[in-house]
């Protein structure tokens, strides 16, 4: 025994750090992080060295874990000021965007693949969840407009939540009672999941604020902690868990904690590992001699899926949210191409293969490789799809989270912003960014050297550089850089407050 124990630790700490050398490789080379794992997975599996793993209801279950560390750190790591404005948007794409898609994939594949319509809303329901893992990971790598990230991020920790009741419905009997119960059961279980997440965080929060635990080490456990809590209390009052999680994550991540940056770091920590083993697992699970019979389907329904379905739920939830005006077709047409699928799908197409659903071998084999290829096509082409619609925003500030306790004690932020080719900051002397008091740029990077500025500092196109803000002055700090970015030092004469433009410009 002990010898098989030994042999276990020593394949997976292999693999372990063979997928986070793997993040560093797929960086350079532009490919999804996800991809490496589940080709991981693969080569350890059936076809490679030859570790047979078949257990679906197993996968389901770790699955579920790692999918609750996941949506944890997101919403550890989301700011509530950015997230306020597009909370009631984001909660439409996750609850009627999510209907629309899987009406509309459903309806498609019933009709041109032939499938019952049990199985064909299914796939509808499995590929109608955007994955918080997938869109955190890339996302963040990007410089968009905050409201963009935000929307796509609060969707995601979000939809989760509805999609799950739909395809455990879809799995079993389908809807034995009147769609208007089943309606009114999932809008009970998604807002009796809100109400324990937020209540969870805010007592964790009292608590975490109030208790003097007696190592630093404890408090990153302690709010991990809480955010499990919250998805078992919500499961086990028959609410939405993964809500739960996400609603509980928030309310904490925006509080002012006791060692605030090592809760983030640990809960960072866990999501990768959670990631890892997950994308490993699904990547074991597979069987790639019986990929080939589902490449027409997959290509099939993810075209519908990501031309006519996403763009349609997207439209709809505008219109209803009265946000077209806000987006514009621009930012509508980039919400719509980066609605990314990751393991979330693989996951719940494992809820239908442990039920014994049928067809649902069929569906995994799809979900699996629609997975795969639309993540090489869409998060590929992000950054291009961005510059060509005229979302970017080179002059938005990221945070930067480094392990400093100062930094913490002064309730300060550091940020990082580069002057870009056509940002009205070149030329602009440091003094005349008129930068709120609390906000001071500390350093500038130029042609590599590093040097702190003066007050007479003339900024250049390549430049970077660094901010420290206190928390109270953070948003304002961040508008003016926006705002002398579109107009140079005379922002103010035309009117720029820095707030962010129809079209996410």
């Amino acid at each position: 025994m002990s010898g098989g124990l030994d042999l276990a630790l020593l394949v997976g700490a292999a693999v372990l750090l063979v997928a986070v050398a793997a993040v560093r490789l797929s960086t350079r080379m532009g490919v999804p992080s996800l991809l490496v794992y589940l080709l991981i997975g693969m080569a350890l599996g059936e076809a490679g060295i030859g570790i047979r793993f078949d257990d679906a209801e197993l996968t389901r279950t770790l699955g579920f874990c790692a999918l609750i560390m996941i949506i944890a750190e997101g919403g550890l790591t989301a700011r509530w000021s950015t997230l306020r404005p597009v909370l009631g948007l984001s909660a439409v794409l996750a609850t009627l965007g999510v209907a629309v898609s899987i009406a509309v994939v459903g309806a498609v594949v019933h009709w041109v693949l032939g499938l019952d319509w049990q199985l064909a809303l299914l796939y509808g329901a499995v590929l109608s969840s955007t994955d918080a893992a997938a869109v955190f990971a890339t996302l963040r790598r990007l410089r968009l407009p905050p409201r963009l990230v935000a929307t796509l991020e609060a969707e995601s920790g979000m939809n989760d939540a509805p999609v799950v009741l739909l395809v455990v419905l879809l799995s079993t009997a389908g809807f034995a009672r009147p769609w208007w119960h089943e309606l009114l059961v999932v809008a009970f279980e998604l807002a009796a999941g809100a109400a324990i997440g937020v209540t969870v965080g805010l007592v964790g929060r009292w608590l975490l604020r109030h208790a003097a635990l007696p190592s630093a080490g404890l408090y990153p456990i302690a709010a991990v902690g809480l955010t499990v809590l919250a998805y078992a209390a919500g499961a086990v009052a028959h609410a939405s868990g993964f809500l739960a999680v996400y609603a509980a994550g928030v309310v904490l991540g925006n509080a002012r904690l006791p060692h605030r940056r090592s809760i983030l770091g640990f809960a960072d920590g866990l999501a990768w590992i959670a990631q890892i083993g997950l994308f490993v697992l699904l990547g074991l699970l597979v069987s790639p001699h019986e990929l080939p019979a589902a490449l027409v389907p997959a290509l099939v329904v993810g075209g519908v899926l990501v031309l006519l379905a996403r763009p349609l739920s997207v439209g709809v939830s505008a219109v209803v949210t009265r946000s077209v005006g806000r987006l514009g077709w621009r930012g509508q047409a980039f919400l719509s191409w980066a609605g990314l699928r990751g393991a979330v799908p693989i996951v719940l197409a494992t809820i239908p293969l442990s039920s014994a659903t049928p067809g649902a071998d069929g569906l995994f084999n799809a979900v699996f490789l629609l997975v795969i290829i639309f993540t090489l096509v869409q998060a590929g082409t992000l950054a291009p799809a961005a510059r060509r619609l005229g979302v970017t925003a080179p002059a938005e500030a990221v945070e930067i989270h480094v392990e400093t306790a100062p930094l913490e004690r002064m309730r300060a932020d550091l940020l990082q912003i580069d002057v870009a080719p056509g940002s009205r900051l070149a030329g602009v002397h440091i003094d005349e960014l008129r930068l709120p008091v609390g906000a001071s740029v500390t350093l500038v990077v130029r042609d590599g050297a590093g040097f702190v500025p003066g007050p007479d500092t003339r900024l250049r196109t390549g430049d970077s550089m660094l901010i420290v803000t206190t928390a109270e002055v953070r948003d304002t700090a961040e508008r003016r850089l926006r705002a002398v970015s579109r107009r140079g030092r005379l922002a103010r004469w035309f009117g720029e407050d820095g707030a962010e433009r129809p079209g996410g410009r």
